[in-house]
């Protein structure tokens, strides 16, 4: 690390010691990244952290942060500044959305009406050029377009410098329609909302006009080789969600195809870094922070992880994977993680029933989850996380009540051999409703009704308080109806956003004012179906979906009989990328 920043968020005084920094440039081209959430958890984010240091490393372009507000501070319209310099937001060339979440989708809205910016793209004549990326924008973008002027969809790395060069050789972003074409006809993965016209009937999309240059569709650009590209914390901040450590990304992609995971699909094909660079990236890490997070879809498959476990605990460190797939669990990778010190691991089981896995093509009985559990506490660690969903399709009642059933059986076995004490000490049981996503097989499935899915969390809540030594958490279904109407919302629902805000984020008081059809308290919503149509109807097979204009190189013939083999309870092997070429992911 090279520098080091010492600022404020509000009244708090933050530290962050920095592997990169703005350079002072004659003639710079002037980027703010806003990430539409507090600075602890923009921090937090790798992929945001990946994207300032591609900014700051192009030539003549210097890229400052800014954040959300924190609750408490306040910020007149006009006032955002950036973290760096405290510079007016509204005085950057470029202003660079980077979007993880659509819950996030609000906050977009908040920060450009703080930055004293028009809200609508198409009001925004003069100032900065407004862009956005993220992984919520590579699987739907829609409910914000009307507020950007440019998305890039897909991964970075290759494909932002290439926007860069167009900017530059229009001579910045001072004539924004020139930036605009030639961005579209250079960079692939570039979408321009104003060339696109959805046609909607009701709830449905009915067609799609685009003018040119635009093309039919936009490609997700993805990155083949992610050892030319290492990716690790850049900006150590301790005030940021992990800062107590240092991430270091293993991975894009998932082989195991699980039929309501977004980052599965979208990130296809799965990509692994060499352990050479892993290798390295731990030892460096450990120079910094005592714990290294490893980051990417599921970890125990990632070809020498259990080494890499093993590098951190000989260098006086630890490994802290995300999710761990329970059969892919080894005695080596469990002792490794144990002797680092690591004090909880995250297994996800997903369902509780060998039906439902089979559904949701978890490809996991319940021996690998109890053998996976015995392992890891046997070796020492102490604490488990457990994350299961419920409210999926074909769903029983019985499948609900085996969450419950099979957290007992894991208790059971890590009671320790003379009866009396149990070997770990908590299990923390994560249960959310499920919320369809698009791109996955599971796209069409609505989410269940609210009442149901509240009956189904309450006696969950009441089975695993009868169970020692365990905690629950549940996420609100309010929550994940309001998750899935962003996730599945098409282009209209930028106006229940901005109304939204207008009603100092009281989304749930909006959805109700909209569901009710009150012209008077929401005249917006007369140019919208009920909010019901975008979560709890199934979509159709064959009708236009308002993402389908994406091209994530999956076949939705693929999707569709993933979804029928779904009814049928029937799993799909995990991904041969060598040789198999059927959902399209992969060149052929």
């Amino acid at each position: 690390m090279s520098a080091r920043n010492r600022r404020s968020i509000g009244a708090k005084p933050v530290s962050e010691e920095v592997a990169l920094f703005p350079r002072r440039s004659v003639g710079a081209l002037r980027v703010c990244l806003l990430y539409p959430n507090e600075y602890r958890v923009a921090m937090g984010n790798l992929g945001y952290q990946a994207v300032y240091e591609i900014f700051n490393l192009f030539p003549k372009i210097v890229c400052e942060r800014a954040f959300l507000p924190e609750r408490e501070r306040r910020v007149r319209r006009g006032e955002l500044r950036s973290f760096e310099t405290g510079t007016r937001v509204s005085e950057f060339d470029i202003l660079a959305f980077s979007v993880s979440f659509e819950t996030d989708y609000l906050h977009i809205v908040g920060l450009l009406d703080a930055a004293g910016l028009p809200v609508w793209s198409h009001e925004r004549q003069q100032g900065p050029l407004v862009i956005a990326g993220g992984a919520a924008v590579f699987l739907n973008p829609e409910p914000i377009a009307p507020f950007i002027d440019l998305f890039l969809i897909g991964e970075a790395e290759q494909m932002l410098p290439e926007f860069l060069e167009v900017l530059r050789d229009c001579g910045g972003a001072a004539d924004r329609e020139r930036v605009l074409l030639e961005a579209t006809q250079h960079v692939s993965g570039c979408y321009v909302p104003k060339l696109y016209h959805p046609r909607y009937e009701g709830p449905h999309t009915v067609a799609v006009d685009f003018e040119a240059p635009a093309k039919p569709r936009v490609e997700r650009r993805i990155v083949w080789n992610l050892d030319a590209f290492p990716t690790t914390t850049r900006v150590l901040a301790p005030d940021a969600v992990f800062g107590d450590m240092v991430l270091v990304e293993a991975s894009r992609g998932c082989q195991w195809g699980c039929r309501f995971c977004a980052a599965g699909y979208m990130y296809r094909p799965l990509r692994h870094r060499s352990v050479q660079q892993l290798a390295a990236a731990v030892r460096a890490g450990l120079q910094h922070r005592h714990t290294i997070g490893l980051v990417g879809a599921e970890m125990a498959s990632v070809p020498g992880v259990a080494d890499l476990a093993t590098l951190a605990a000989e260098n006086g460190g630890r490994l802290s994977p995300s999710s761990m797939k329970a059969d892919c669990i080894t005695p080596q990778l469990a002792r490794a993680l144990a002797a680092g010190g690591t004090q909880s691991v995250t297994v996800a089981p997903e369902a509780g029933s060998e039906r439902m896995r089979r559904v949701i093509n978890k490809n996991l009985s319940e021996a690998d989850i109890l053998r996976a559990a015995d392992l890891l506490v046997g070796e020492g660690v102490p604490d488990l996380k457990l994350y299961f969903m419920f409210g999926l399709p074909e769903e029983r009642w019985e499948d609900v009540e085996a969450i419950a059933e099979l957290v007992a059986k894991i208790r059971q076995t890590l009671i320790s051999r003379d009866g009396r004490r149990s070997r770990v000490a908590k299990i923390t049981v994560s249960a959310n409703p499920f919320v369809p996503k698009p791109w996955t097989p599971f796209q069409w499935d609505a989410m269940m009704e609210l009442p149901e899915l509240r009956l189904r969390a309450r006696r969950l809540e009441r089975l695993l308080a009868a169970i020692s030594g365990v905690r629950f958490d549940c996420e609100s279904p309010r929550e994940a109806f309001y998750q899935t109407l962003l996730s599945r919302g098409d282009r209209r629902t930028a106006l229940f956003l901005v109304a939204t805000y207008q009603a100092g984020n009281d989304w749930w008081g909006t959805i109700r004012s909209w569901a009710r059809g009150d012209a008077h308290a929401a005249p917006w919503a007369t140019a919208l179906p009920p909010p019901h149509d975008y979560v709890h109807r199934t979509y159709e097979e064959d009708e236009i979906l308002p993402w389908d204009f994406i091209d994530h190189h999956l076949s939705k013939q693929y999707l569709l009989a993933e979804r029928r083999k779904a009814r049928a309870g029937l799993q799909t092997p995990p991904c041969d990328t060598t040789t198999c070429r059927i959902c399209g992911a992969c060149p052929a």
